[in-house]
């Protein structure tokens, strides 16, 4: 991998002996996942985004929109798409920031913003909890009842199922003041989740090739851009359309809330399937990338397709025990939202813009990424309340393996 581990205390006399290291790292760059190729164009850009963006917290938008009310419910969405649309643009810009130099995944940012060590700890441990927790909530999604069609199934439904029975009210879920509170952290939370595609952006960019004529960023953002289009029109009409249809009663998944017609069903069961391939795969990339990477330059295994396989089944092996033990699909939106996704895509970003390129004070970029900072740092303070608090919850019918 190109970002530096940190070396242990006492060690700094090998610094210098890095010939043989350097051609190691090149063998290492051409076998790890995330840099094998540099071929990808930006239409690539745009499917990878999309799958990492539109994934299983877009079924969970409805719920948050029966927690926080019609004008709150979208006002979020709407935000939410904003800020972290800003501070995607900026990691697309920061990925070649450094003349000559490719940041090729998001701890490599970090060690430039925040030096080799800390930068290092501070973003490895989120971004790895980001992609973890993404699988974690895909293996729940599809073992809940292997129904998903994100998009368009889980709309069209809904408006099908709206146009013969509309709920009576549209308020929101709690009864109590205090309900009303948790569940509205809960959902913002749950909108939070919904925006997980920065954990995994520069590694995605990494495969672009770059010249001084065309630097990746340009068909990085124009994939980018896309997506985020494609993003918007999607959690709109899933969130709009999905309220509409069930009110206050929608589940937690708002496929869940469909029962009829049974074609209908089943095709959502076998899209669900289609789908979490893809997005499961993008997430789990770069742990796969990063277990590699300790197990070829740490422990010194030999690469092969054998310890690739191994390695690779190990982990999901356990996120799918992980999974089984835990099908809270609510309450690990919410938790997990506030918890690590706003930190990698709403707020950390903007802190490393800041240190990376100082924007004058009181400017334009001054200002919008300060503004992302604090609804982030808010959003990962509250959310996970309501998301722990949904869990405990939920708790009280658990069976194990249900």
């Amino acid at each position: 991998m190109t970002y530096d581990v940190p070396l242990p205390a006492g060690d700094e006399e090998n610094k210098g002996k890095s010939t043989d290291k350097n051609n190691r790292e090149m063998d290492y760059n051409d076998w790890l996942p995330v840099t094998a190729s540099r071929e990808a164009k930006w239409y690539s850009s745009a499917f990878h985004n999309v799958t990492a963006m539109v994934g299983a917290g877009v079924l969970g938008l409805p719920f948050a929109m029966s927690q926080l009310g019609w004008a709150p419910g979208l006002i979020a969405i709407i935000m939410s798409w904003a800020i972290t649309f800003y501070s995607l643009w900026q990691m697309v810009n920061l990925h070649e920031a450094v003349p000559g130099k490719r940041l090729d995944r998001y701890p490599e940012l970090g060690q430039e913003a925040f030096g080799p060590r800390l930068g290092y700890w501070i973003v490895l441990p989120q971004q790895l909890l980001v992609q973890i927790a993404s699988d974690i909530v895909y293996n729940v999604t599809g073992g809940k009842s292997l129904k998903k069609f994100y998009s368009m199934i889980a709309s069209v439904a809904s408006i099908a199922k709206g146009t013969q029975h509309r709920p009576s009210s549209y308020g929101v879920r709690g009864d109590t003041v205090a309900s009303m509170v948790f569940d509205a952290f809960n959902g913002i939370g749950t909108i939070a989740f919904a925006f997980a595609g920065h954990s995994v952006v520069l590694e995605i960019q990494a495969t672009i090739p770059s010249t001084p004529e065309v630097p990746s960023k340009k068909p990085m953002w124009k994939g980018v851009v896309v997506a985020y289009v494609i993003v918007i029109i999607c959690y709109l009409f899933v969130a709009v359309s999905g309220y509409w249809a069930f009110g206050v009663h929608v589940e937690d998944d708002v496929l869940i809330s469909l029962e009829r017609p049974v074609w209908l069903i089943a095709a959502a069961n076998f899209m669900v399937f289609i789908h979490v391939i893809g997005s499961y795969q993008v997430f789990a990339m770069t742990v796969f990338d990063t277990i590699e990477s300790y197990l070829v330059k740490t422990l010194k295994f030999t690469p092969s397709a054998m310890l690739r396989l191994v390695a690779r089944s190990t982990y999901v092996a356990l996120i799918c025990l992980v999974a089984v033990c835990i099908p809270f699909f609510g309450g690990l939106l919410g938790f997990f939202g506030g918890l690590v996704f706003s930190s990698t895509s709403y707020f950390l970003p903007c802190i490393i813009w800041l240190i990376m390129k100082r924007p004058k004070r009181y400017s334009f970029h001054w200002f919008c990424s300060w503004l992302a900072i604090v609804v982030g740092i808010s959003i990962a303070i509250l959310a996970p309340i309501g998301g722990m608090r949904h869990i405990i919850l939920s708790a009280r019918t658990y069976k194990l393996f249900s």
